[in-house]
């Protein structure tokens, strides 16, 4: 569980004990916060996962669906690039795609347009991390939806992270995109449902050492 869910969560559930004691009339109402109560508690739950330990594995970093995979030209070569949308249904914790060092995190402020908004990569609020695998490096973009009205992120450059290691989370519905090398292998489909930090979107060339490590 999230600590936000245990705020929410045991917050709302006061205010529910409270409207039963002093609203006996409409005891009703009592029933709404504690409704909320149990669906915050539900919403943030953080299960375990098994992480893969093959070498060259790419995880996703949230659960949700693939909504787009390809590949596409940057200024620095050819990139595979994965769309993964998080409805308010999904585990909403974030995860590392792989072991590294933390290069790069970014944040920009922007708009709260719909996650399944091709234009919300563009203008939505978001957070670009970078992940310095040593022979590759890895990009990932927590973006905010049309309920997601905060991004946490809790690494920054210089940290060491492995590979399906907690990093943040999304509140209320989102998108994750991946950005991986060119010559990565495609491990997933479009429409294919996906789980932080244990399902495999990617298969990179060999390493030329052993230093992935597993979370």
């Amino acid at each position: 569980m999230v600590r936000d869910g245990y705020f929410y969560g045991l917050g709302l559930a006061l205010v529910s004990a409270l409207l039963w004691v002093f609203s006996p009339h409409v005891l009703w109402l009592s029933l709404i916060p504690l409704a909320l109560a149990a669906f915050f508690l539900w919403f943030f739950r953080d299960p375990n996962r098994t992480i893969p330990q093959e070498p060259g594995l790419v995880v996703s970093p949230g659960d949700g669906k693939v909504t787009d995979a390809e590949w596409i030209e940057t200024v620095s070569g050819s990139r595979l690039r994965l769309s993964i949308f998080l409805s308010v249904f999904n585990v909403h914790v974030n995860r590392i795609p792989i072991s590294g060092t933390v290069s790069v995190v970014e944040h920009r402020e922007g708009a709260f347009l719909n996650a399944m908004n091709p234009e919300s990569v563009l203008h939505n609020e978001q957070t670009l991390i970078v992940i310095d695998g040593g022979d590759y490096q890895v990009s990932f973009k927590q973006i905010a939806g049309l309920l997601a009205r905060r991004i946490v992120c809790n690494v920054k450059p210089g940290d060491k992270v492995k590979r399906g290691q907690r990093m943040g989370l999304i509140k209320f519905g989102s998108r994750v995109d991946v950005l991986l090398p060119g010559e990565a292998i495609l491990k997933v489909k479009v429409g294919d449902k996906v789980k932080g930090g244990s399902s495999v979107l990617g298969q990179l060339p060999p390493r030329t050492s052993s230093s992935e490590t597993v979370a």
